[in-house]
This record gives C-alpha cells, sequence and structure tokens, in this order.
C-alpha cells in the first residue's frame, strides 16, 4: 500500500510541473509575437525631444547676439543724430582766430562802452525850442550808457524850465550857462560850443564828443557806430 502512495504522488508532482511549463512556454510564445511598436515611439519621441532641447540651447546665444548688434546700433545711430560740438578755428600756431564770433562777443562784454558826449547849443528866439529839446532827450535816453548830454543856454533863457526837462530824462546831463549877449546868431552858436568845450576839458571829460542841434534826428544806430570810431 505504501508504494503504490508513493508512485501517485510522483505522478502527480510530474503532471503539476509540465502543466507549469506548457504554461509558461505558451505565455512566452505569445509575448514574443505580441506587436511592440508603443516602446520605439516612445523612445523615438524622448530623441526628438532631447534634439529639439539641444537645438533650442544652440539657437539661443544667436539671439542674444543680434539683439546685442540692434542695440549698438540703435546707440550708433542715436549718437549721430546728436550735434556735435564744432571746434573753434584756431589758427596756425594753436591761438583762437580772433575772427571767430564767440571771441568778439568776449571781447564786448570785457571792454567798456566809450563815453558819448553830447553838446547842444540852445536857441533863446525859437519858441518850439523845449518840443525839439524833448524830443531829442527821448532819443538819447534809449541809447545804451555811458552818455552825457551837455545842454548850453544863455542865463536869460527858461532856465527853470529847462532844468526840470533835463531832470526828467533820466539820463547823465550837464546844464551850461553865460551872460555875454550876442547880435548875431553865428557868433552866439560859436561861443556855445566853446564853453561846452572848455568845460570838458576843465573836468577832465574824455569821450568822443558829437554837437547835436535841437533840430536833428538820430537813428539808435548812429551812436553805435559813434562809439566805433577810433
Amino acid at each position: 500500500m505504501g508504494s503504490l502512495e508513493r508512485s501517485k504522488k510522483k505522478v502527480q508532482l510530474w503532471k503539476k510541473a509540465a502543466v507549469h511549463f506548457a504554461l509558461c512556454f505558451v505565455m512566452g510564445f505569445f509575448t514574443g509575437f505580441a506587436p511592440t511598436g508603443k516602446a520605439p515611439g516612445l523612445s523615438s519621441r524622448s530623441v526628438i525631444s532631447s534634439n529639439n532641447s539641444s537645438a533650442e540651447t544652440l539657437h539661443s546665444p544667436p539671439q542674444q547676439h543680434s539683439s546685442r548688434n540692434l542695440i549698438s546700433q540703435q546707440q550708433q545711430q542715436q549718437q549721430q543724430q546728436q550735434p556735435q560740438p564744432q571746434p573753434q578755428p584756431r589758427s596756425s600756431s594753436g591761438i583762437q582766430d580772433p575772427s571767430s564770433p564767440d571771441l568778439k562777443t568776449e571781447e564786448e562784454k570785457l571792454t567798456p562802452r566809450r563815453l558819448i558826449i553830447i553838446i547842444t547849443p540852445t536857441n533863446a528866439r525859437d519858441p518850439h525850442q523845449g518840443v525839439h529839446l524833448r524830443r531829442l532827450a527821448n532819443t538819447l535816453r534809449l541809447v545804451p550808457p555811458p552818455l552825457l548830454w551837455v545842454v548850453v543856454e544863455p542865463s536869460a533863457g527858461k532856465k527853470k524850465e529847462l532844468s526840470e526837462m533835463l531832470r526828467s530824462t533820466g539820463t547823465m546831463y550837464r546844464h551850461l550857462e553865460y551872460r555875454e549877449n550876442f547880435t548875431a546868431a553865428e557868433a552866439e552858436l560859436e561861443h556855445q560850443r566853446n564853453l561846452a568845450l572848455k568845460h570838458l576839458e576843465r573836468h577832465r571829460l574824455s569821450g568822443i564828443v558829437h554837437f547835436a542841434g535841437i533840430h536833428s534826428v538820430y537813428d539808435l544806430d548812429f551812436f553805435d557806430h559813434l562809439r566805433e570810431t577810433e
């Protein structure tokens, strides 16, 4: 009885091993014929993505380089559009050209204006003398200083009226009088001029002297040219 049971157990073990081996063989056989398209697709995608990333990393530096070139070109254009300071004309010895406008304006600022002395004789017989003197005063007050107005009249004239008019002009003036009597107008005019010149010499007033009659009409440019005379 014992030998029969042992033989049955061995047969059952061999059967189980054969069935297990058959199942493994069948599973391996069908697994070998199963489609394998997914795995290669995944690998190709990974390769493509890696290639794209490498391409992006390779192409990114040229973009930065091109943007830098554009910025540098824009800066150069802005520098070219800005007005460049023009060099001052200089002579061969390195000294600035005296004919340049900047040097002339500097010399005008540093050089003081010359004194203009206007001598005006009067005529007491002229009924419109006050009107003419006021018109001349309005012109002289517009002349840039320094300017000295010397007015000469006889002591028998309208001294108070003339003094008030001279004070209202706002210009520097000298009011001279004389007591001599003259019958000839030319002799009286000559005496007034000499009296004014003696007054300037006595007080040592130096400047450009101009004799202006009460009927004279002037343009302001005349006084600028008068200062330029030597």
